[in-house]
C-alpha cells in the first residue's frame, strides 16, 4: 500500500553526453526514428514494468489497470502553510476564488439533477433498489495510505491464506483519472462530536486517528456506531486496503470475525466494484468479482456475491440490462462479445447503484432526444443534413474535423436556433475562442457558470448542443448533461474514437457508436502536416516515417530511464526553445504513468529543479511552479502557482485565479510539467515531449501513443527507449476493454433503424 520508493528524479550520470540539439544531430521521423525496422540501436528495453499505483493492487486481473488520477497528490506536503501573509505575496486577495465557487456550483447542480433523475426512476415499475453507500468522498488516496500505515495494527498478518497464483506486476497505465465528475460531492465538514466518536473507535482498533475526518465524512452521522458494528466499512475511505481493514476488524472483534464474515464479504464486493470504476468499468462480470473475492481469502465467493446482492449493496444484471437470478455454480466468465457471437446467454454482470442509475438514465435520455426531435430537411453539408433529420448524431474525426460541428452550430444560429458548442477543457475553449468561436466547457455548462441558463423546468435553454471531445465524457457526466436538455433538443457528440477514453467510469461515445442506433458522420478532413500524417497513421496501426523538414517530429534515443529524464529536461529547457521557438511554459511532457523511474513524479522533480528550483515551502510548492489541479476528481486543469497564505494556494489557471484550500492541496494538486496521456487528453500544446523509457513497455497501447503524440500542435519530441515495443504497440496494442451496460440498453430502447 505504500507508494513505491524512488519517486524523485535520479541524478543524471556525469558521463552522459548532452542531449542532441533539436536542430543538429537528432534523428527525425523522416530519417530514422519511428519505422518498425529502424528503431534506436541502443535502446534499453529491460522489460521491467513500471511501478503500479496502490489503486489496483489486489484487484481482479481483468481490472488491473492503474488509475491515472491526480488524486494521489504530491509526495511532500507541509501541514502548515505559514503565517498569513508570510512569503505569500497575497496576489489574489480575498476576492480570488472563482474556481472554488464554480466547483461548488457544479456539484450543487449535479446533486439537484441527480435528485430529479432518481425521482423520475422512482415513478417507474421495478426501480433499482439503492445499495449500501459504502463509498464516500474521503481524502485522497495518498493521504489515506500514509495515515493507515502509521497505525499500530498490521493488517497483512490477519489471515493465513494461500496466495493466488503469482502474476507479473502490472505496469502502470494511464487510465481514469478517477471517478469523474459528477464525482461524489465534497460534503460539509462532519460534526465535531461525530469525528470525536469515530476517533475513539479507530483508536480501539489500532487505526490512526488521522482517518477520523474521512471516515465521518464517508459514513455520516452514525459513523462511529456503523464502524463498531462493521469494521470493514473502513474500506469506504479511499486508500484503505483490505488487509488493513482486516487488521482493524480483528482488533475490534477478536475471534468473532473471520474471512467469511458476511460483513467482510459484502464490503469487499463493493470495494472491488469501486476499484473497477476507477479503471473505467461500470460493472464487472460476476465471475471476475468471485475471482477477486477468492484472491482475498473469501472461502465461498458465490455465497458472498449472493449475500451482497440480497442486501442491496450491489445489483445483478444480464447484459440486456434486466436483473436475473444466477444459478449456483453458473460460470459467468467469458467475454460479452464472444457470448453474443456464439449465441450463448451473455454473462451476468454486477454493478453499483450509482453507475446502474447513470447508465439507465443516460440511455433513456438519449432515447427521449431521438423521439422528440422534429425531423426537418436542412440544406448544407452532410453533418448539417443529418442533424436536421435526427435528434442524436455522432460525428467522428481528428483535430481538423472539429471545425465541422463548430460550423454546424453557426449554421443553426443562422436558422434562429439556440445553439452551443461545449468542450472538455478550458484550453480547448480558449483555442476555439482564439479562432472566433464561442464555446463553454461541459463542467461550466452544468454548473451554470457559463452557457444559456435554464428554463422554468430546469432544462438548458438550447435547441442544439454540439459536444466536442465526446470520448472524454464519463457516464455520470453524460447522464447529467442529457438529463439537462429539453425535449426536442438536438445533440451532436463529436470526437476522435481513437483517443484514450474518459478518465472516469463508462465509455459513452464508444458505446453509442457500437450500438448503431443513430447516424454516424465520419469527417473526411485530414489533419495537416507531418504531425497529422504521423498521428493518422498511428490511428490505423501504422507507425510511418514522415518527412519533417521543419523538425516537426524528432526522435531522441536513450539507453535507460535516467537518461530519459535527463534528456527530457534538456529538451524542455534548452533545445525546443532554441530550435523551435516554443518556451518551456508552452511545452508539455507526457509520459506513461505517475510512478516508475521516468514517470510524472520523477520528471516533475527534475523539471522543477531545472526550471523553478525552490524548497517547496508551501505544501511542496513554490510560486512559479506548474501544476495540474483537479477541482473535482477526474477533471484536470493546468496552471501556475502564484502565492500561498493561511487559506491555501493561489493558482493562475488560464485567465482565472483559483484558490486551492489548504486541506485540498495534497489531494487535488500535482506538479504539472509532466502529465499522463489521460490527464493531457482534450488539450493541445505547441510542443510536446513524449517520454517512453524502457520500463514503460507494458503501459503502451495504440490509443496511448495516438493520444500522447496527438497533443502536439507544432513540434513533437519522442524520448525513445522502448526499441521495437513502440511499433508493436501501435500495430497490436489494444487498450483494455471497459465493461459497461450502455450499449445493450441503447440497443433495447432504440432498435437499429427505428
Amino acid at each position: 500500500m505504500t507508494e513505491p520508493s524512488g519517486e524523485t528524479a535520479p541524478e543524471a550520470p556525469e558521463d552522459v553526453e548532452p542531449a542532441e540539439d533539436v536542430r543538429e544531430g537528432t534523428e527525425t521521423a523522416g530519417e530514422a526514428g519511428t519505422a518498425p525496422d529502424d528503431g534506436p540501436e541502443e535502446a534499453d528495453a529491460t522489460g521491467d514494468a513500471p511501478e503500479t499505483t496502490d489503486a489496483t493492487e489486489d484487484a481482479p486481473e481483468t481490472t488491473d489497470v492503474t488509475a491515472d488520477a491526480t488524486e494521489d497528490g504530491p509526495e511532500e506536503t507541509e501541514e502548515a502553510f505559514g503565517q498569513p501573509g508570510r512569503d505569500a505575496g497575497k496576489t489574489g486577495g480575498s476576492d480570488a476564488a472563482p474556481e472554488l465557487s464554480e466547483a461548488q456550483a457544479e456539484l450543487a447542480a449535479q446533486r439537484e439533477l441527480r435528485a430529479r433523475i432518481e425521482a423520475r426512476k422512482a415513478e417507474k415499475d421495478g426501480p433499482v433498489t439503492a445499495g449500501a453507500k459504502l463509498s464516500g468522498t474521503a481524502a485522497d488516496l495518498l493521504a489515506a495510505v500514509r495515515a493507515v500505515e502509521g497505525g499500530a495494527a498490521k493488517g497483512s498478518a490477519f489471515y493465513e491464506a494461500t496466495d493466488p497464483v503469482p502474476r507479473p506486476p502490472a505496469p502502470e497505465r494511464a487510465p481514469a483519472p478517477t471517478p469523474r465528475s459528477p464525482a461524489p460531492e465534497h460534503p460539509t465538514a462532519p460534526a465535531p462530536a461525530t469525528t470525536a466518536a469515530v476517533r475513539e473507535v479507530l483508536a480501539r482498533g489500532g487505526a490512526p486517528e488521522a482517518l477520523a475526518g474521512q471516515v465521518a465524512a464517508a459514513l455520516g452521522e452514525g459513523a462511529a456506531a456503523a464502524l463498531s458494528d462493521d469494521p470493514w466499512q473502513l474500506l469506504a475511505v479511499a486508500g484503505v486496503r483490505p488487509e488493513q481493514a482486516d487488521g482493524f476488524a480483528r482488533a475490534l472483534l477478536g475471534p468473532d470475525c473471520g474471512p467469511g464474515d458476511p460483513r467482510r464479504t459484502v464490503a469487499l464486493t463493493v470495494w472491488l466494484l469501486e476499484r473497477a470504476a476507477l479503471q473505467g468499468h461500470t460493472a464487472l462480470e460476476a465471475g471476475t468479482v468471485r475471482a477477486g473475492l477468492a484472491a482475498h481469502s473469501v472461502p465461498d465467493p458465490e455465497e458472498a456475491v449472493d449475500t451482497a446482492v440480497s442486501e442491496g449493496a450491489v445489483h445483478l444484471f444480464q447484459e440486456e440490462g434486466e436483473e436475473t437470478e444466477e444459478e449456483p455454480g453458473e460460470d459467468a466468465d467469458g467475454a460479452s462479445e464472444e457470448s453474443r457471437e456464439n449465441g450463448e446467454e451473455p454473462p451476468a454482470l454486477l454493478g453499483l447503484d450509482r453507475y446502474a442509475l447513470a447508465e439507465e438514465s443516460l440511455a433513456e435520455g438519449l432515447a427521449r432526444l431521438v423521439r422528440t426531435a422534429a425531423a426537418d430537411a436542412w440544406e448544407g453539408a452532410e453533418l448539417e443534413r443529418a442533424v436536421g433529420a435526427h435528434g442524436l448524431v455522432l460525428h467522428t474525426g481528428g483535430e481538423a474535423a472539429r471545425a465541422e460541428p463548430v460550423a454546424l452550430a453557426a449554421a443553426a444560429r443562422e436558422r434562429g436556433l439556440r445553439a452551443l458548442v461545449a468542450v472538455h477543457s478550458d484550453d480547448g475553449r480558449r483555442a476555439l475562442g482564439a479562432a472566433g468561436t464561442e464555446a463553454v466547457t461541459v463542467a461550466a455548462l452544468l454548473s451554470g457558470a457559463a452557457g444559456p441558463g435554464r428554463d422554468e423546468d430546469g432544462a438548458l435553454a438550447l435547441d442544439l448542443l454540439a459536444v466536442l471531445d465526446a470520448p472524454q465524457l464519463d457516464v455520470e457526466t453524460a447522464a447529467t448533461l442529457v438529463e439537462s436538455l429539453p425535449d426536442g433538443c438536438r445533440l451532436v457528440l463529436s470526437g476522435d474514437p481513437e483517443v484514450l477514453g474518459a478518465p472516469g467510469a463508462g465509455r459513452v461515445f464508444a458505446d453509442a457508436l457500437a450500438a448503431g442506433v443513430c447516424p454516424r458522420i465520419a469527417s473526411r478532413v485530414p489533419d495537416p502536416g507531418p504531425l497529422g500524417e504521423l498521428v493518422s497513421g498511428i490511428g490505423v496501426g501504422e507507425l510511418n516515417q514522415v518527412e519533417a523538414p521543419g523538425k516537426e517530429v524528432v526522435i531522441v534515443p536513450v539507453r535507460d530511464a535516467g537518461e530519459a529524464v535527463h534528456r527530457a529536461v534538456q529538451l524542455v529547457a534548452d533545445s525546443v526553445p532554441r530550435a523551435i521557438g516554443v518556451p518551456p511554459e508552452r511545452t508539455q511532457v507526457v509520459t506513461v504513468g505517475h510512478g516508475g523511474s521516468a514517470g510524472t513524479r520523477a520528471l516533475n522533480a527534475a523539471l522543477k529543479q531545472r526550471l523553478n528550483p525552490g524548497p517547496g515551502r508551501f505544501g511542496g510548492y513554490d510560486p512559479g511552479d506548474r501544476v495540474a489541479y483537479a477541482p473535482v476528481p477526474g477533471r484536470t486543469v493546468t496552471g501556475t502557482v502564484l502565492s500561498a497564505d493561511a487559506e491555501g494556494l493561489r493558482l493562475r489557471c488560464g485567465d482565472d485565479e483559483v484558490l486551492v484550500p489548504k486541506e485540498r492541496v495534497e489531494s487535488a494538486l500535482r506538479h504539472g510539467w509532466a502529465l499522463t496521456a489521460h490527464q493531457a487528453a482534450g488539450t493541445r500544446w505547441p510542443a510536446v515531449v513524449a517520454v517512453l523509457p524502457g520500463d514503460a513497455v507494458g503501459g503502451l497501447s495504440r490509443p496511448w501513443v495516438y493520444t500522447a503524440f496527438g497533443r502536439a500542435e507544432r513540434h513533437l519530441s519522442v524520448v525513445h527507449g522502448v526499441d521495437q515495443a513502440l511499433p508493436r504497440a501501435v500495430a497490436e496494442g489494444v487498450a483494455p476493454e471497459r465493461t459497461t451496460r450502455l450499449r445493450p440498453l441503447l440497443e433495447g430502447l432504440l432498435a437499429a433503424g427505428e
